[in-house]
Order: C-alpha cells, then sequence, then structure tokens
C-alpha cells in the first residue's frame, strides 16, 4: 500500500514537473474558475462527480473552449483527485495486488484515450463531451431512484470477475480522458459483482488520480488544455477535498443532485445543439 501512495505521489508531482515545464501564461486564475475547482472537488468527495458539473460551468460562463475542455478537466481535476485517493487508499482496506492491477487497466485505457482525444476537431468533442454527459446523467437517475446494485460483501473479486472488472476497467480509463468519470461506472460494476461499495472506493479513486495524472501529461505535452483554467481547478479544488475529507459527516445532498442532473441534461443539449449547427 505504501507504494502505491509512493506511485501517487510520484505521478502527482510528474504532472507538476511537466505542467511547470511548458507553461507560458502565468495569469493568476480569476475567482470563478478557483471556486469552481473547490466547489467541484468538494462534491466529487462526497460522490456527486466533478467532470459533468465542471463542464456544465465552463460552457454557461464561456471559460474554455469546447475542444479544450476534456484536457482542461483531466489537468486541472488531477492533483485534487489524487488528494482524495490518499485518503481513500488509506483508510479502507482492500486487495491491494487487485486494486494496483485495476488500476493499471485504468491507467493504460487512460493513455490511448488521451492521445484519441487530444487529436479529434471541435464537433467531434462537442459530441463526444454531450454523449458523456448524458451517460453521466443516466448514472446519476439510476442513483437518486435508487436502481443502482447495492453490492455486497466481498473485500476483493473471484478469478473470473476480477479479468472482467480488469477489462471494463481499461474501457472505464478511455472514458475518462473524454470527460465521463468512473465513479458511476465503477460502483454499478463492482456492486453487480458482489464486491462492499466501500472496498471499491480506493480502487475508483486510485485509478481515476492514476489516470488523471498520466493522461493529463499527455495534454499539457499537446497543449490541449487551458492552463488558467486548469491551475483554478487544482488550486481550488485540493482544498475543497481536504473540508470534504475532514470536515463533512453528512450532508443533504438530495436536492442538490436533482438540480446537477438538470444542469447536465442542459449542457448535453446546447452540446448536441452547438455540434448540429456548425461542423469545425
Amino acid at each position: 500500500m505504501l507504494l502505491l501512495l509512493g506511485a501517487l505521489v510520484f505521478c502527482g508531482a510528474w504532472l507538476v514537473f511537466q505542467w511547470r515545464a511548458v507553461a507560458q501564461e502565468r495569469r493568476i486564475p480569476n475567482a470563478i474558475e478557483a471556486l469552481l475547482g473547490l466547489v467541484t472537488n468538494f462534491f466529487d468527495t462526497l460522490g456527486i462527480g466533478s467532470f459533468a458539473t465542471t463542464t456544465t460551468m465552463f460552457r454557461l460562463f464561456t471559460l474554455v473552449p469546447d475542444e479544450l475542455i476534456p484536457g482542461t478537466l483531466i489537468v486541472g481535476h488531477a492533483l485534487p483527485v489524487v488528494v482524495q485517493a490518499m485518503f481513500f487508499i488509506s483508510a479502507i482496506e482492500v486487495d491491494p495486488w487487485q486494486m494496483t492491477g485495476l488500476i493499471a487497466g485504468c491507467v493504460a485505457g487512460g493513455w490511448v484515450g488521451a492521445g484519441v482525444v487530444a487529436g479529434l476537431s471541435r464537433r467531434a468533442v462537442r459530441l463526444g463531451m454531450a454523449s458523456a454527459l448524458l451517460v453521466a446523467a443516466v448514472f446519476m437517475l439510476l442513483g437518486m431512484t435508487g436502481l443502482m446494485p447495492v453490492g455486497g460483501t466481498a473485500l476483493e473479486l473471484s478469478e473470473g470477475a476480477f479479468v472482467l472488472a480488469l477489462a471494463l476497467n481499461v474501457i472505464f480509463g478511455a472514458l475518462l480522458t473524454l470527460g465521463i468519470g468512473n465513479y458511476a461506472p465503477s460502483l454499478v460494476l463492482f456492486s453487480l459483482l458482489g464486491m462492499d461499495p466501500r472496498a471499491a472506493f480506493p480502487i475508483m479513486m486510485g485509478s481515476g488520480a492514476f489516470v488523471a495524472t498520466i493522461a493529463g501529461v499527455r495534454f499539457i505535452r499537446t497543449g490541449r488544455f487551458a492552463g488558467r483554467a486548469a491551475l483554478g481547478l487544482a488550486l481550488g479544488g485540493i482544498p475543497g477535498v481536504i473540508i470534504a475529507a475532514w470536515l463533512v459527516k453528512s450532508l443533504p445532498l438530495d436536492v442538490l443532485r436533482w438540480l446537477v442532473l438538470i444542469v447536465v441534461i442542459y449542457a448535453a443539449v446546447s452540446l448536441f445543439r452547438a455540434a448540429a449547427a456548425r461542423r469545425s
């Protein structure tokens, strides 16, 4: 477990090094960008997710061009997700070898996915993000209506279940780079396979953290991200995670989840309309 935590720290440091090496704009993020990072990562730690909500706010306030949103999400949320992963991996016990294998599969998918997304046109990115938001909305609706599987009590997977989870985790990693968070699909998968949902958290968060840092390096190298907005997400996001992890024990989130669902669907529809109206 210590090796895994050490690898997380290394990947986070690698991302920061690569980011600083290519950074050209030194402008400080504005209040909206930093506040967005704090709020989205606060609620991400509580299980709402950050990609769909951040995408919606980016478009609402026209902070980032559509084609740069996937890279900005990955780069900006990477360090806050690393902090989340360190909390969950330290607090919840799960089979370390299975967790490492599943994380490695997710990282492989994320590396390939980042290369594909970085080369997409604006219209393709819009269509991809709109589809991603609709998928996120479906999973959110399943969770809010109690249709998500409740899971079992296992802290590790059988051999057959592990192979299936590994294959799907590769896909989840690739989809992460397009803006489909791995929280909801991973929770559904591990619950269907009989795993205790609490044991799924370090796997989900660890996978997300490694994919975000490694794929983030690829987005940085291609320049397909908005540097100032990403910095705002990171600077606001880290304290948001810490506040959620240490100060909040319970929070009435039902109304907020329905509100988030509405704005996510709105953002998806607007992206579909923008893609249909203009080919670029």
